[in-house]
């Protein structure tokens, strides 16, 4: 039996194998059965982050569902591709990187060349797979009081030298709402410039985009993702 690091966190506990000592063997743990079932545990550069922290239904939940309604719509509409949301395993061995985003966007022509694939299910089953393994077009960050810096800073240049083309970043939880969307430059990722507007256009998705944060009548906080074609 492997040594193995036991955490306790905030009642959570489970167990970090200490043999893993590359992203192979974190991603071999992360298709296990020890695999924790809850929190998001991401691999960056040899580092294991562990967050077990609950997630905020307004200003992580809620603005998360609005996005993926709208982006959803869109993708599915025109068939662009794949979107996915929550535990979604996301692995880009060039990057040394095994995250679970907010949201993956993966557009059929990354599928088809083979620049991403899907990683099968242990038992081979048709249909049934476990991972991505490749940079997706697009990848969105919702930040929560435990990630500002991980999101800002460690996830930020993970995802650019992965080769990940648009990278979201999302900070709903105060006024002034923060939604950039960051599209690859020479060495870093480059805010977009906002319209006269304030729509952001995403190259990936071929549109532009605003977030407004407002509170509904009966005083809870809701989101609009809008669009400008």
């Amino acid at each position: 039996m492997a040594t193995t690091i036991l955490l306790d966190l905030l009642e959570d506990q489970f167990e970090i194998p200490m043999d893993i000592r590359s992203l192979g063997d974190f991603r071999a743990w992360a298709v296990s059965d020890c695999f924790p079932q809850r929190g998001r545990i991401d691999y960056l550069d040899g580092r294991i982050e562990v967050d077990m922290s609950p997630q905020d239904l307004y200003c992580h939940g809620k603005v998360k569902t609005e996005l993926v309604a709208v982006l959803w719509h869109r993708i599915k509409q025109a068939g662009l591709g794949d979107l996915y949301t929550d535990s979604t395993r996301v692995s880009c061995p060039s990057a040394q990187l095994s995250v679970e985003p907010d949201l993956v966007f993966i557009s059929e022509q990354s599928l088809s060349s083979g620049r991403v694939r899907l990683v099968s299910k242990a038992s081979q089953e048709p249909g049934r797979y476990i991972e991505v393994e490749g940079p997706p077009e697009l990848v969105v960050e919702i930040v929560s009081d435990s990630s500002v810096k991980k999101d800002t800073q460690r996830l930020s240049a993970a995802y650019y030298q992965a080769g990940v083309a648009e990278y979201w970043l999302v900070d709903a939880r105060k006024e002034p709402l923060l939604f950039h969307i960051n599209r690859r430059g020479s060495s870093s990722y480059e805010p977009v410039l906002p319209d006269v507007d304030g729509y952001q256009r995403s190259a990936v998705l071929s549109c532009g985009y605003r977030l407004l944060r407002r509170q509904t009548a009966t005083g809870r906080v809701d989101f609009d993702l809008l669009t400008r074609e």
